[in-house]
């Protein structure tokens, strides 16, 4: 199977760039199934279900959110509706929606997608993430209930989104870090067989604060002051994520590739 990650969307320019490039890129990798971090896809915080609905029809077949995921009201009733959206597993009980949930690609192969709230530097404190995850990926088994597995790790540190990556080893076919915005340069298979990379990165536009226009962060990081309010910025964007191809029969990842398409950053990706 061929899975492509997106790393968090970030607002206008960022929606455009997945509605633009994404169907070329399913075609011309033959990907397939696509999931798509996008809590970050409506002003830079959250997503409405009209933004969700750009995004399934660029491509992407699963929607994940992380700890902005009800920042736009209309989710709470979206999530319910469409089973297509992911939210964090470990957030509150009484949150609509799931936190995982298994699809079939064209082939009907089935495939798991879940996503867990990290704990450390976050605003809050969740639900321990460790024995959320461990609770699916059991009833779960790779090569067994499904061919193919994708945990969307979000959270603050680098340090515990490892820690997901070599916990899950063996039971996940991917563990990706999302919400910091940056990628990481550690895209690999662990021993067990699970891809990993620390971060997707985002699909916007990096002449940026982590993808908001620089002026407002700049001001508040050089003053301790802010005057307005942060806008996602409008230039070239990068989509950014990783490509990983896995074998049907084991779940496991058989190669991994860093994805970086347009924008500013380094060109990077299958075809690369």
């Amino acid at each position: 199977m061929k899975l492509l990650f997106l790393g968090d969307v970030m607002g206008r320019a960022g929606r455009a760039a997945v509605a633009e490039r994404l169907p070329k890129l399913r075609e011309a990798w033959k990907l397939d199934f696509v999931v798509v971090n996008g809590e970050n896809a409506s002003g830079g915080m959250g997503l409405t279900a009209s933004h969700a609905g750009d995004l399934f029809g660029a491509g992407a077949d699963v929607v994940t959110l992380g700890d902005h995921a009800f920042d736009q009201k209309d989710m709470l009733q979206a999530a319910e509706r469409e089973p297509r959206i992911i939210r964090p597993l470990n957030f509150a009980k009484v949150a609509p929606g799931r936190g995982h949930r298994v699809f079939t690609d064209g082939r009907g192969r089935r495939v798991l997608v879940a996503q867990v709230l990290g704990n450390v530097f976050m605003r809050r404190a969740y639900d321990d993430p460790f024995s959320a995850v461990d609770a699916v990926l059991r009833t779960h088994p790779l090569g067994g209930a499904v061919q193919a597995a994708v945990v969307d790790v979000h959270c603050e540190a680098t340090s515990e989104k490892m820690a997901m990556g070599h916990f899950c080893d063996g039971r996940a076919s991917l563990v990706v870090g999302t919400h910091t915005h940056i990628p990481t340069a550690d895209a690999q298979i662990l021993p067990g067989g699970t891809a990993f990379q620390g971060d997707a990165g985002m699909c916007g536009d990096y002449n940026s604060v982590i993808g908001m226009d620089r002026a407002e962060p700049m001001r508040r990081f050089v003053t301790g002051m802010g005057k307005e309010r942060f806008t996602p910025a409008m230039g070239a964007v990068t989509l950014s994520g990783v490509y990983v191809e896995t074998d049907d029969a084991t779940g496991r990842a058989t190669r991994i590739e860093m994805v970086r398409q347009g924008g500013r950053l380094v060109q990077a990706g299958p075809a690369t």
